[in-house]
């Protein structure tokens, strides 16, 4: 059974959050990415509490194609740590998933 998953990660600038979008489509890897923002981030790095403006990446993908798209987001993305989360997708409607299921490449 073929499983789905939402990607998540934050780019500094829009246009770095539309370069990551653009490949994983073009390539196949997502199906859909939308881009939020400008969103509030509040993290700790290296000791610091830190406060950025950023843009999520909200990537919609099947589950296998995770290690594509984690190795193209470390390479695309200027962070030395990215945010790369994935989150199962429980249910959704028929329609939408055979779509998603078509967009992306064939395994």
């Amino acid at each position: 059974m073929k499983t789905y998953i939402q990607i998540t990660t934050t780019t500094e600038i829009k246009e770095q959050a539309q370069i990551i979008a653009r490949y994983l489509v073009e390539e196949k890897l997502a199906a859909c990415v939308q881009i939020l923002g400008p969103i509030a981030s509040t993290y700790r790095w290296k000791g610091k509490i830190e406060t950025t403006e950023e843009w999520l990446c909200l990537i919609k993908t099947r589950g296998s194609l995770y290690a594509q798209v984690e190795k193209a987001i470390i390479n695309l993305h200027p962070y030395e740590t990215p945010e790369i989360i994935a989150v199962p997708i429980v249910k959704g409607s028929s329609d939408y998933l055979a779509w998603l299921d078509d967009t992306l490449i064939n395994e």
